[in-house]
C-alpha cells in the first residue's frame, strides 16, 4: 500500500515497452485490443492540454515498472477514460491530474470489469476513479486526492459486483467540498451510489477529511468486513437510505472526532457516531446475502460514539426534504406516486418510505475515554431515534409517528454487547437521553445479555 514499492520489474514477453516521452496515447490508438504496455522507470506525460489521455481498448493491460510515474502536471484532466471493458492497470504511480468534481483520474468513464491492483494514485483533484461493474480495486494507496479515493458511481445507471480490497485510503478530500458546498454530501474516503452488490475487506481507510466510507442512495447488498476505519474526521461508515448491509470484524478508533466536537461547541446535541445509518435498514424484498443490517463482532475505540440508527421523518421519496431529489425508494418505480393522497395508504406509506428497520447490533465491543476531549456530554452515545415530522403539508408521517416506529416496531435491536466507560443512550428523539439501566428496561427493552464494565445482565 502506501509504504510499499510499487511496479513490475519487468516486461511481460510480447508487451510493448513504453519510454518516458513516448504518445502513450498514440500507442493506444494504433494497437489492437489486448494490448499490454510497460511503463519504463521514469516519469510519463500525456499531451499538454486538458483533454490528453490515455484511451484504452477491451482488454488492454498497463503495466508499470518500480518508478513509473504517470504525472497529469495539473493540466490533464483524467489520465484512463473511454468505457472499454476488461482494462487492467498496475503498478504506475499516477498524480497531479485535475479531474472536475464528481469526476475520476482512472477510469474515467465507469468501464466494466476494470482491475486496479497495486498501483499509488495521489495528489489528484476530483476522485482517483470512478468504478464500472465488476471492477476489482486491490492493494492501492488512494491517498490525499481533492475529492475522492473512490467515486462508485456511473451517470444514468447503478453498478453491481464491486470488490475493494486490501487498499489503504486516506488524506482524500484535501479540497473540503463539504465547506465549498455545504450539505453536498461529495466528499470523504470512498463513495458509493446505487451499488448492487460490494465486498469491502481488508482495508485501510483513515485519516480522511470527511467520512470514511460512504454509501449513499439505493444501495445494496454491502459486506464490510476486517478493515480498520480510523480518524477519519466524520463519520468511520455513513450508510444513507440504502439496505441489506453485513458490517463484520471491523476495527472503528477515533473516528468523528471533529464532527462530534465541531457540532457539540455549536450546542447540537445530535449523536454523531462512528457508524451512522440513515434511512437504511434490512428490506427481504431486495436480494442480497442478508436481509438485515447486521453488526456484529466489531471493536469500537474512543470515537466520538458508537452506533447511531437515524431516521428523518420528512425525508421520504417526492418529498421537498429528500436532498436526493431525483430518487425513489427501491420500492417504488415512480417518484410521482409517493404524493397526496395515495401515499397515506398501503403499499404505498411504507414504501415510499427509506426505512431504518431490521437492524441488528450484536457481539460488539464499545469502549470510550471518559476524559475525551470536548465532550461537553455528548460523546459516548448509543442512539435510535427521529425527528417531529413537520414537513411538507401532505406529509402523513408528520408528528411522533417515525420516532415511534423507528425506536420500537423496526425489528432494531441491540443484544450481547460488551460496554467500557461512561455510555450513555439515545431513543425515539434527542431528548430521550437514558442511562444503560433505563436502556435495558421497558419499554425499550435493549441490550439484553449485554455487558456494562464488569457486569453482565445474562
Amino acid at each position: 500500500m502506501c509504504d510499499t514499492t510499487v511496479g513490475v520489474p519487468s516486461a511481460p514477453e510480447g508487451a510493448q515497452v513504453v519510454e518516458p516521452g513516448t504518445d502513450l496515447t498514440d500507442k493506444t490508438r494504433f494497437s489492437p485490443p489486448g494490448s499490454v504496455f510497460w511503463l519504463a522507470p521514469g516519469t510519463h506525460t500525456l499531451s499538454s492540454d486538458q483533454y490528453g489521455q490515455v484511451m484504452p481498448k477491451d482488454g488492454n493491460v498497463y503495466l508499470g515498472a518500480p518508478g513509473a510515474v504517470l504525472d497529469g502536471r495539473g493540466l490533464n484532466r483524467a489520465a484512463f477514460t473511454t468505457s472499454a471493458k476488461d482494462v487492467v492497470i498496475r503498478g504506475l504511480t499516477i498524480r497531479r491530474f485535475v479531474a472536475e468534481r464528481d469526476q475520476g483520474v482512472v477510469n474515467h468513464d465507469s468501464g466494466d470489469r476494470w482491475t486496479i491492483e497495486g498501483n499509488v494514485i495521489e495528489d489528484n483533484d476530483g476522485a482517483a476513479m470512478m468504478t464500472g461493474s465488476g471492477q476489482r480495486v486491490i492493494g492501492n494507496c488512494l491517498r490525499n486526492n481533492g475529492q475522492y479515493g473512490i467515486n462508485a458511481y456511473r451517470f444514468g445507471a447503478g453498478l453491481s459486483d464491486l470488490l475493494i480490497e486490501g487498499n489503504e485510503i486516506s488524506g482524500n478530500n484535501t479540497g473540503d467540498w463539504e465547506a465549498k458546498l455545504p450539505g453536498c454530501g461529495c466528499s470523504g474516503g470512498a463513495k458509493f451510489w446505487s451499488v448492487n452488490g460490494a465486498d469491502i475487506r481488508g482495508n485501510w481507510v483513515h485519516h480522511n477529511h470527511g467520512v470514511g466510507l460512504w454509501a449513499d442512495t439505493n444501495n445494496n447488498d454491502f459486506l464490510i468486513e476486517e478493515n480498520l476505519i480510523e480518524d477519519n474526521a466524520s463519520e468511520g461508515l455513513f450508510y444513507e437510505i440504502s439496505y441489506n448491509l453485513e458490517l463484520i470484524g471491523n476495527t472503528f478508533n477515533r473516528n468523528a472526532l471533529v464532527q462530534g466536537r465541531t457540532r457539540a461547541a455549536k450546542g447540537d446535541n445530535f449523536p454523531v457516531a462512528a457508524v451512522y445509518l440513515s434511512e437504511s435498514g434490512g428490506e427481504p424484498r431486495l436480494p442480497a446475502r442478508t436481509s438485515r443490517i447486521d453488526i456484529r463482532g466489531n471493536m469500537f475505540s474512543d470515537n466520538w460514539s458508537g452506533i447511531t440508527l437515524w431516521e428523518n421523518a420528512d425525508r421520504f421519496c417526492n418529498s421537498p426534504a429528500n436532498t436526493s431529489t431525483l430518487s425513489c425508494t427501491a420500492l417504488v418505480s415512480s417518484t410521482s406516486s409517493c404524493s397526496d393522497p395515495g401515499i397515506a395508504t398501503e403499499p404505498l406509506y411504507s414504501d415510499c418510505r427509506w426505512k431504518t428497520q431490521r437492524v441488528s447490533v450484536h457481539e460488539n465491543t464499545f469502549e470510550i475515554d471518559s476524559s475525551m476531549e470536548g465532550c461537553l456530554g455528548l460523546c459516548g452515545r448509543m442512539a435510535v431515534l427521529s425527528n417531529y415530522g413537520t414537513f411538507p403539508a401532505w406529509s402523513p408521517y408528520r408528528g411522533a409517528v417515525i420516532s415511534e416506529a423507528i425506536t420500537f416496531r423496526q425489528e432494531n435491536r441491540w443484544y450481547e454487547n460488551k460496554y467500557y466507560g461512561p455510555w450513555t443512550f439515545v431513543a425515539h428523539d434527542t431528548s430521550r437521553r437514558l442511562t444503560a439501566a433505563q436502556w435495558q428496561a421497558a419499554p425499550y427493552l435493549q441490550d439484553t445479555c449485554s455487558g456494562f464494565g464488569e457486569t453482565e445482565t445474562c
